[in-house]
């Protein structure tokens, strides 16, 4: 197997908030979310959670003892909510989350599983390439901001509501008909998406963070097969540094923290 790695902070003066890492035979990648000014709740903040659940996810991994990778994830939610239970208001919607992306090579197997709104691209042998993501997140936001359709920005109106909007959106967090991510509480692991394929069926597969995915949308520099074709070429720090040359277009938006990990040689 041959596992390529890069991330970037979007600003210089942040922590990444992301989190990429592997062991033989996996592959983790999480993508941090909270609030900003929400240090009141939890002193640890989003890089310290995205960055302590990654190793606990590669910690359980490495035991390589025939778990499903929902109850990887849900262990790994309560040793860290155990870890900071203690010191921080951690049930607060606001409070440090993350993403997850987990994929695993067992037997002749690729088993993987997404919680929020990261991306899993199975560059397929047949077919050209297959997107996976969990689209609930991005569902409820579309459906939260309905309120601000019509209403002008940089005014008090539209602060207002977009207000309420957020509110809203955090109280779908972790709840049924809402959308699900890495927090405080394990059972959300079971409300992933997985699934399983034939090892055979692949010739690799791509996973990034929502940061790395701009490229495609709202950016548009390129499709799905565009970014296996860029990974191939000048592997994951070219993702990235196509998205920073878009970001810098006069209309592009506020540079994200970015990840990509380019999985090829998969074992058979």
């Amino acid at each position: 197997m041959h596992l390529s790695l890069a991330t970037s902070p979007g600003r210089a003066n942040r922590r990444n908030e992301d989190f990429v890492g592997a062991v033989p035979g996996a592959v983790v990648l999480l993508d941090g979310a909270g609030i900003p000014g929400a240090e009141s709740l939890c002193h640890h903040g989003v890089a310290w959670y995205t960055h302590r659940l990654g190793g606990a996810l590669l910690g359980q991994l490495s035991l390589d003892d025939g778990r499903d990778l929902a109850t990887v994830l849900a262990t790994a939610i309560d040793e860290i909510a155990a870890a900071h239970r203690p010191t921080c208001d951690i049930v607060d919607p606001s409070s440090p989350q993350a993403t997850v992306v987990l994929a695993r090579a067992r037997g002749d197997r690729l088993d993987y599983l997404l919680l929020a709104d990261s991306f899993l691209v199975l560059d397929q042998a047949h077919g050209g390439p297959r997107v996976i993501t969990d689209e609930r997140e991005v569902i409820a936001r579309r459906d939260c901001s309905v309120p601000l359709s019509g209403v002008a920005r940089d005014t008090p109106e539209y602060d207002r509501i977009r207000a309420s909007c957020s509110t809203a959106m955090r109280a779908r967090r972790n709840r049924p008909g809402g959308y699900w991510i890495a927090k405080d509480d394990p059972r959300a692991a079971r409300e992933a998406v997985t699934g399983s394929r034939s090892l055979a069926d692949l010739n690799g597969i791509a996973l990034l963070s929502n940061g790395a995915s701009r490229i495609v949308d709202p950016y548009g520099r390129t499709d799905w097969p565009g970014v296996l074709a860029l990974l191939a070429a000048d592997g994951p720090a070219g993702v990235i540094r196509a998205v920073r040359e878009a970001e810098a277009d006069p209309d592009g938006q506020v540079p994200d923290d970015a990840t990509v990990a380019y999985w090829t040689h998969l074992p058979r």
